[in-house]
């Protein structure tokens, strides 16, 4: 186990759309940033296509159509990058986010058997893996649609055949709270 490491490592993993932005942002909220972070594991990326590219890393970063854009390509350079090293990401976010000297990482984004395999293998026990699910009608409410060679792809369907969870969430958009409660159980 490294030195530094937090108390708790929580690994967020759902389909796009499926809320897990939402949840953690909140979830960060409650806990509050003196004893926690939030980790995006795509954060490297984007910071690199925005600083290569002249895009605006914020946008990239958040929930929107911008992202959209670009997701693809972004999918493809990062495959890449991760068939030389699994780890290669998870790695630079820890580091980007400053997540060292803080007592619970929340990363936002796990998308592969590969994120979650690295995460177990540096930190143990420490971390809890968490399933967002929620319906296609919600998540075509949030403007989700279907898209070839990303809602088929590795990083959308890798984590799919996996059943053991330390907690599995349906965010159907009501009672967070409820869903916060839950997560904050899984902490100590």
């Amino acid at each position: 186990m490294m030195t530094n490491a937090p108390d708790r490592i929580l690994l967020f993993s759902g389909k796009r759309k499926s809320g897990k932005d939402y949840i953690t942002d909140n979830l960060f909220k409650r806990l509050g940033p003196e004893k926690s972070v939030i980790i995006k594991l795509s954060g490297p990326i984007k910071s690199h296509w925005a600083n290569t590219f002249n895009l605006d890393l914020n946008q990239l970063l958040s929930d929107g159509k911008y992202k959209e854009n670009y997701r693809l390509e972004m999918i493809k350079w990062g495959e890449d990058k991760r068939r030389t090293d699994t780890g290669y990401f998870c790695r630079a976010a820890i580091d980007m986010y400053n997540a060292t000297g803080k007592k619970i990482w929340i990363v936002s984004d796990v998308r592969r058997k590969t994120d979650i395999e690295w995460f177990e293998k540096t930190y143990g026990e420490l971390c809890k893996t968490i399933r967002i699910n929620c319906s296609y009608d919600v998540k075509s409410q949030r403007g989700w649609k279907f898209t070839p060679g990303i809602d088929d792809s590795e990083t959308e369907c890798d984590l799919d055949d996996i059943s053991e969870w330390n907690l599995k969430i349906t965010n159907e958009g009501t009672d967070l709270d409820s869903i916060i409660d839950k997560i904050i159980q899984i902490i100590p």
